[in-house]
């Protein structure tokens, strides 16, 4: 097993004081850490036959993980909890916001083909989004939700046509999940592969020379 510590000659304390006296190297090794705690769990429950962790680098690649499971392949952004927005309600529940959007400005296509920069996530660029609950309890609790329940962008900037194909860059997030949110991530997996089998077959009609035509589906 590969120790860092032991690399570069550093006890736990010293780590630990680089981590908490600097904000922007907490935040991104938390969003690390998480990620290897959402694995671990995914791992557990034994019924995943795959999962990658694409380059953080590769832009044609969105999502943090790919999965597959039941012979489907699926895209897991993971996100955080914006700490100091955290909020413990009278019924002894957890109230908070997730900022859900891309890291920089990139441009993407919209499915209207239109074309944009900008850091919102599109509808359809990933599968489920899980936010890690870490920071309501101190417990490594994560939260799922399907990319097209979550809301998507009111900005006026964007045209009405095109703010149905972004999602909003801040979504609320309860402990127990309330909502679009559920704890259980293949429960929402299953309801994608079943929606994806309901969906009507493309119907094509095919013309060869010299017969009559006929329907082909795919």
């Amino acid at each position: 097993m590969y120790n860092i510590l032991e690399r570069w000659n550093i006890t736990v304390e010293e780590l630990s004081q680089a981590i908490l006296e600097n904000g922007s190297l907490r935040g991104m090794v938390f969003g690390y850490v998480a990620e290897i705690k959402l694995r671990n769990i995914l791992k557990s429950a034994g019924t995943i036959a795959s999962l990658v962790k694409d380059d953080d680098h590769d832009r044609k690649k969105k999502g943090d993980l790919r999965i597959t499971y039941k012979g489907h392949e699926f895209k897991i952004e993971a996100k955080s909890l914006q700490t100091a927005r955290n909020k413990v309600l009278n019924d002894a529940t957890f109230e908070g916001v997730s900022q859900v959007d891309a890291s920089d400005r990139r441009t993407v296509t919209l499915p209207d083909g239109s074309k944009l920069e900008t850091t919102n996530l599109v509808v359809g660029e990933f599968d489920i989004l899980a936010v890690n609950c870490f920071t309501f309890e101190d417990k490594w609790h994560f939260v799922f939700a399907k990319n097209k329940d979550l809301p998507r962008t009111n900005w006026r900037k964007y045209t009405e046509a095109q703010r149905q194909y972004l999602l909003a860059t801040i979504v609320k997030v309860t402990w127990p999940p309330t909502g679009i949110f559920t704890a259980n991530i293949f429960s929402l997996l299953d309801k994608i592969i079943e929606e994806q089998s309901n969906e009507p077959k493309e119907v094509i009609l095919v013309e060869e020379k010299g017969k009559s035509p006929f329907i082909a589906e795919e």
